[in-house]
């Protein structure tokens, strides 16, 4: 397990994770002062990091002992124990680099007197604020990314799906000519397939979209299907449309970059069951701009969301002007608005509540942590069905990357299960103009 090491904590690690302090193993934790002072001035609020900073307070307050500034709290069998340091002490060395005593510089005073303290033992500070890491290395302290829920493997978000080429020809008109499948050990494919992969096989005289059905554990052929008006334009558009529209699969991921129909999908599937679902909910994360938050806007909150809801109501419109205005599936999207039956408001709105009978899109879900995407999934009642979408290049969180966003996080933990599926989509469809941009710039 190697040497002790004692870790100091930042306020974003446990904003990012409440749990965090449970994460290191047998190592000790030291948590300054100062950060407890920031945490409290987040309590109050209805993001995710108000939510952390409030059940933090709650762990803390559960474990908490009378002597737990000098002598520390155990944390567990296992693992360290977590100590308060309230030694006001600002270093000479940290006081000459950094004259102005701001919380980030109070976090690196802790690191420097555990340093003459402890000189035979690692002490490093761990933060998901890149500068205050710099901060710290330029001081020759240690200083490391929180990387408990970082997710190692991102390839298989920079490329489509799998072709498999020179296919036994007799296997694939098999595969077309029998609705229930073929094996997939009579394919001998080269790669590891898991549940509810999908990829084209390609013969000397055929080619064919496929998908490993995870129920009945066999490889069948995917149709395009049509939904609401949208029909996938590319062999990834027909495998996300494939799983978003199979009652089998109650988890489904997509991911791609901007323009590559990720959102409009998701929508079109959604209407295209909609008398299977009670409700259907389309949510995305808040992300304010400018570093200014909601209360600067004018309105009450659904007023003040609205802005950023916009682009879930301009995936509506492309879907409604498919259709004529006195159309039977117009009527359909309206009655549902006015029924609350098609429902699109923040990812804040729904915490607490239980989905049932519901299918559920979040957008935008490479601005959630892990903890946010638990939290969500943990809504789904019987009869839920959870889609997550995001462009893991787009991220407009600070302390989060793409390795260590909810999105990448979940697929990571999910791939391989019987109810989960996860298509990538590479070719934008929005326009040529989309596509180059998103290419070139």
């Amino acid at each position: 397990m190697g040497a002790k090491k004692n870790f100091v904590l930042d306020t974003n690690i446990i904003l990012h994770d409440y749990k965090c302090i449970y994460n290191f193993q047998d190592n000790d934790i030291y948590l300054p002062i100062v950060v407890l002072e920031e945490l409290d001035k987040f309590k109050k609020g209805n993001d995710q990091i108000n939510f952390n900073a409030r059940e933090f307070a709650r762990e803390l307050d559960e474990i908490a002992t009378d002597d737990m500034f000098e002598k520390g709290v155990e944390l567990g069998i296992g693992l360290g124990r977590l100590y308060i340091i309230t030694d006001p002490e600002y270093p000479e060395r940290i006081a000459k680099a950094f004259s102005e005593k701001i919380p980030d510089h109070k976090i690196l005073a802790a690191v420097e007197v555990l340093n003459k303290k402890f000189k035979n033992v690692k002490n490093i500070l761990v933060t998901k604020d890149i500068n205050l890491r710099m901060k710290a290395k330029s001081l020759g302290l240690l200083a490391e990314d929180y990387i408990t829920d970082k997710v190692t493997n991102i390839d298989i978000f920079e490329k489509s799906q799998e072709v498999f080429e020179d296919v036994d020809a007799d296997l694939i008109d098999k595969l077309y000519s029998t609705p229930t499948g073929i094996s997939l050990d009579d394919l001998k494919l080269p790669s590891h397939i898991d549940s509810n992969d999908c990829f084209i096989l390609k013969s000397s005289r055929s080619t064919v979209m496929a998908r490993y059905d995870a129920m009945t554990k066999m490889v069948v052929k995917v149709t395009k299907n049509k939904a609401f008006g949208i029909e996938g334009r590319n062999a990834e558009q027909a495998f996300a449309l494939d799983a978003l529209l199979n009652d089998d699969i109650k988890l489904v991921a997509i991911t791609g970059k901007a323009g590559t129909g990720k959102t409009l999908l998701a929508l079109a599937a959604a209407l295209q069951q909609n008398e299977r679902y009670k409700q259907i909910l389309l949510a995305r994360p808040i992300v304010a701009l400018a570093n200014k938050d909601l209360g600067f806007l004018p309105g009450d909150e659904k007023q003040k969301v609205a802005p950023y809801m916009q682009p879930l109501f301009d995936n509506l419109n492309v879907i409604k002007n498919q259709f004529g205005p006195t159309s039977k599936e117009l009527r359909i999207i309206e009655d549902m608005q006015k029924n609350n039956k098609l429902v699109i408001e923040a990812l804040a709105f729904i915490r607490g509540r239980s989905l049932s009978d519901t299918y559920f899109i979040a957008d935008e879900a490479q601005n959630l942590t892990p903890h946010e995407i638990k939290t969500i999934i943990t809504r789904a009642g019987e009869g839920t069905k959870m889609i997550f979408t995001g462009d893991i290049q787009q991220i407009d969180t600070p302390y989060l990357d793409m390795q260590s966003n909810g999105l990448v996080y979940m697929i990571d933990k999910m791939k391989g299960q019987d109810i989960f599926a996860h298509v990538n989509l590479v070719k934008g469809e929005r326009s040529s103009l989309s596509e180059l941009a998103s290419n070139l710039l």
